[in-house]
């Protein structure tokens, strides 16, 4: 079942104000996650409201699920650690699916890891420099 975006709101908003969780700190490090998030819209930029969206790492087959919001928004976290930089990752979203690299530095922990991927209509495109500003206004919403 996909995390609603108001769940990973709290999980990453918790992580980012520095608040401890005990049991599972060491798993929602920076070093542990790389965070995937963008836009769903049609041919004519109209937000998709209800898509699935799914990355799987291409390594191990394993799936993080999502779902985009009203404004065609969605949000997926995926389990990535330092060993795992540069690994193939397949973002799904309905019937699109486009392969990017998970690009990160393994020696950096207190820098947000991710990517933006916008699909727009039939097409996908990977827009990595707008992802930490599109991480920061998911976070003030």
């Amino acid at each position: 079942m996909p995390l609603a975006p108001v769940a990973i709101v709290l999980a990453l908003g918790a992580l980012h104000a520095g608040a401890a969780v005990p049991l599972a700190r060491a798993e929602h490090e920076v070093r542990y996650r790389y965070t995937v998030l963008g836009y769903v819209r049609d041919a004519a930029g109209r937000a998709r409201e209800g898509v699935p969206v799914e990355v799987v790492r291409e390594r191990t087959g394993l799936g993080y699920r999502g779902m985009t919001d009203a404004e065609g928004f969605y949000v997926v976290v995926v389990r990535l650690g330092d060993e795992s930089a540069e690994e193939a990752l397949r973002l799904r979203a309905g019937s699109r699916a486009l392969v990017f690299r998970a690009r990160f530095d393994a020696t950096d922990h207190t820098r947000e890891r991710g990517t933006r991927v916008d699909v727009a209509g039939d097409r996908m495109t990977e827009q990595p420099a707008a992802f930490a500003e599109t991480l920061r206004q998911f976070l003030v919403r």
